[in-house]
């Protein structure tokens, strides 16, 4: 199970950057089609969760098949145990 600090991170992370609604960040929420981010809002997106977990992101494949937010908050807690 992903742990509440995380989704509470990236949730706020997000919303600040990119002035999204919380109320549609949800794990389903699709982050292109649902939440209007593009490419190069991901590009962005990275750079904004690297500081606000205080680490690099660095596995690039595994972080273009990131779709959901789901995804996202997996590939942070997998990231995190690796670290």
């Amino acid at each position: 199970m992903i742990q509440q600090e995380i989704i509470d991170i990236v949730n706020r992370s997000l919303a600040e950057e990119f002035e999204l609604e919380t109320e549609n960040m949800k794990p389903e929420a699709h982050l292109y089609k649902d939440l209007g981010l593009d490419s190069l809002d991901a590009v962005d997106m990275v750079i904004v969760l690297e500081n606000a977990f205080g680490r690099k992101l660095r596995d690039e494949k595994a972080i273009l098949k990131i779709q959901t937010l789901g995804d996202l908050y997996a590939f942070i807690e997998e990231s995190r145990r690796n670290y």
